[in-house]
């Protein structure tokens, strides 16, 4: 005798298959986020950083990671302190803030900071520019929001000197209109600098002391990466370390 299933029956195996087939998605899923082959990265990064250095860094990442599925979120500075605290994203690239316990910031590469000069602050067969020299100017710097503006301070205050700033802005790219447009002497990191080169503008290092930016991998402290993750750091690293833009870490600034 052959077995025959019932109208019930059948009306039941209709169900168990599809809850099977569910079963084996999600087993299927869970191997490939396993392998790398699946999964998901939210990280935050400032907008100097996400304009020019990560485009290409994520391109490469996502051509060889079809199937991951990659957030990156822009923010300031603040803004991606409290987005690493809350876990709201896995890591943050950024510059290093002092006095935040509840985080760990990894030095990848130091940033050097340029001063730009427009014509009516030119310095002509300068190839550096002091501190010192910048005192007697109109200088555009970065907010008490920005933590560029805590390195700028911090290195002023160590030199004694009194500069003179007129204008504060939040955005790197501000600072740039300014500069522009005649009104000072813009600081400004080496990965903001106008590409190709604006003959109207003097692009000159700060020296004595020189000044620069730690960049950092920031995240939560106790936090734990997945592979992929891992995996997407030390490419941004690697890329990071390579680029001609940024020199290699001395003591955190």
């Amino acid at each position: 005798r052959r077995p025959k299933l019932t109208p019930d029956g059948e009306k039941l195996l209709v169900h168990m298959r599809r809850a099977l087939n569910e079963i084996e998605t999600g087993l299927s899923e869970l191997r490939q986020a396993a392998s790398g082959e699946l999964g998901e990265i939210a990280m935050a990064c400032v907008p100097s950083i996400a304009g020019s250095v990560l485009p290409p860094v994520l391109r490469e990442f996502i051509d060889v990671h079809p199937r991951i599925k990659l957030r990156l979120v822009e923010h300031t500075s603040t803004a991606l302190l409290a987005a690493v605290t809350e876990r709201e994203v896995d890591f943050g690239i950024g510059p290093l803030v002092e006095n935040e316990p509840s985080l760990l910031f990894e030095p990848i590469v130091d940033e050097p900071i340029f001063a730009v000069l427009p014509s009516p602050f030119r310095r002509e067969g300068y190839t550096s520019i002091s501190l010192e020299d910048l005192a007697a100017n109109s200088v555009v710097m970065a907010s008490n929001s920005a933590a560029l503006r805590g390195n700028l301070d911090r290195e002023i205050s160590q030199k004694g000197v009194d500069i003179r700033s007129g204008y504060e802005v939040t955005h790197v790219q501000t600072m740039l209109g300014f500069a522009r447009a005649g009104l000072g002497v813009a600081l400004m990191p080496a990965t903001t600098l106008p590409v190709p080169p604006d003959p109207h503008l003097q692009v000159l290092p700060v020296v004595s002391p020189p000044l620069l930016r730690s960049l950092c991998l920031i995240s939560a402290r106790g936090a734990v990466r997945s592979r992929i993750a891992r995996e997407l750091i030390a490419l941004i690293t690697e890329r990071f370390q390579s680029d001609t833009r940024f020199s290699t870490i001395t003591t955190p600034n």
